[in-house]
This record gives structure tokens, C-alpha cells and sequence, in this order.
């Protein structure tokens, strides 16, 4: 019970941090030695103000100077750390395996909800993840390196062959970048799975966007949640989805 309530704690810390990230992604200089300030009045919040999640609650969702509405991502983004980490030590326990995993999960939210905002994918968290996979892999799991690559082969491969036909307008590069992670962190066959369901829950989505009238087939959808949701759905589920499709056949 302790481990999960360290756990908790952890990811909400983190959670919070990230949120931070998030919003200063292109002035990241900041996040160290500039103290965090209500978007709406610049007022300076106090320590008591930043508790993660608990401050939100007490502060009933509103900035305690001005009385402006905080931005539900603070929260969403908090729980939403949190729970991955649970799932992560779940599946991998107190381990090295679960440290790299929580500091690649780090750089995965904050792709996650950078693209939904800004449709962009930011390098400054795209390329130190890629590197800290390729890391993993080399030192912690090398009989798993090549299959790392052929990971990379399918997923960057397929999503940059899309990018050249539709000439950009179906995927942005930065989503072909991302499958470099995704296939150094879903190895084949994994890498495969990861795909059919990124793009199974973007069809989904999309046309229920369509339907209820707040997209067209013009507008642009962020692609890298589904991506992420896919790789994490492929980790945690993997073996259990492709055993039952194969027992189908």
C-alpha cells in the first residue's frame, strides 16, 4: 500500500510539473528560475496555492486574487499522471525497468497534450525521449535492439510514407519523428499493433467528431494522442490483444 501511495504522490508531483513544461515548452529556460504566475493578473502563487490537485479543490477551480477560472489541464493532467505511473509500476514494479519507463512517460504526456493543444509536437521533448529509449534499449534490453529497429522501420516508415503521398496534409513530420519513439518503445511486433490501433481510435473519433458537428473532414486533428494511447495500450495490453486475434484466425 505505501508503494502505491509514494506512487500516487509521485505522479501528481510530476503531473504538476509537467503542466508547467507544457506551457512554457518554447521558453523551457524559464522553468527553473521564474516562479509560476496566474496567466490572467501575473500574480506570483504561492507555495500553499501549488499543492498538486489539493490546491485546485480548495481554490474551487479559481485563482485565489483574481477569481479568473484555472485551466482544468492542471488537474487533468495531474490525475492523468498519476494513474499512468500506477499502471507503470504495475506492470514493472520497483525496478530500473520502471525508473526508465516513468522518465520516458514524462516526455510522452507532455507530447500527448502539446499536440492536442498546438497541433505541434515539440522537438525539445521528441528528441530527448528518442535518445533515452535508444539508451534502454542498448544497455538494459540489447537482445531487444534490433527488434527496436524493425519497431522504427514500421512505424516511422509508415507514417513518413504517408506523410510523402499526402504531401503533409494527412500527418505532420513531427508525428513521422514520433514513430521513431513509438517503435523504440513498442518493438516489433508490437510496433504493428501500435499502428492499427492509433489509427482504428483516430477513424473512431473522428467520425464521431464529424457526426456531432465539431469537425469536418478539413479540419486538422491532433494524431500524437492517439499515437501515445496506442503505445501505452500496446505495453500494458500487447500480449493479451494480439493473443486474441490470433485466436480468432
Amino acid at each position: 500500500m505505501l508503494n502505491i501511495i509514494i506512487i500516487i504522490i509521485t505522479g501528481l508531483v510530476v503531473g504538476s510539473f509537467l503542466n508547467v513544461v507544457i506551457f512554457r515548452m518554447k521558453e523551457l529556460h524559464t522553468v527553473i528560475n521564474t516562479r509560476s504566475r496566474c496567466p490572467e493578473c501575473k500574480t506570483e502563487i504561492k507555495w500553499y496555492d501549488l499543492i498538486p490537485f489539493l490546491s485546485f479543490v480548495l481554490l474551487r477551480t479559481k485563482c485565489r486574487n483574481c477569481g479568473k477560472q484555472i485551466s482544468w489541464q492542471y488537474p487533468i493532467v495531474e490525475i492523468g499522471t498519476a494513474i499512468l505511473f500506477l499502471f507503470l509500476y504495475s506492470e514493472f514494479g520497483f525496478s530500473y525497468q520502471l525508473i526508465m519507463q516513468l522518465i520516458l512517460a514524462f516526455f510522452a504526456i507532455a507530447i500527448f497534450v502539446y499536440d492536442l493543444k498546438n497541433l505541434e509536437i515539440p522537438d525539445e521533448m521528441l528528441y530527448p525521449a528518442i535518445v533515452i529509449a535508444v539508451l534502454n534499449l542498448a544497455f538494459f534490453h540489447p537482445s531487444s535492439f534490433l527488434n527496436g529497429i524493425y519497431g522504427i522501420l514500421i512505424c516511422a516508415g509508415f507514417l513518413g510514407l504517408l506523410y510523402l503521398l499526402g504531401k503533409g496534409k494527412w500527418l505532420g513530420f513531427g508525428d513521422v519523428k514520433l514513430g521513431i519513439l513509438l517503435g523504440l518503445m513498442s518493438p516489433f511486433p508490437f510496433a504493428m499493433l501500435t499502428l492499427f490501433l492509433a489509427f482504428a481510435l483516430g477513424s473512431i473519433v473522428g467520425i464521431y467528431m464529424i457526426l456531432i458537428g465539431q469537425k469536418t473532414f478539413k479540419s486538422e486533428v491532433p494524431f500524437a494522442p492517439f499515437l501515445i494511447i496506442s503505445l501505452y495500450l500496446s505495453i500494458f495490453y500487447g500480449d493479451k490483444i494480439i493473443n486474441w486475434y490470433l485466436g480468432l484466425i
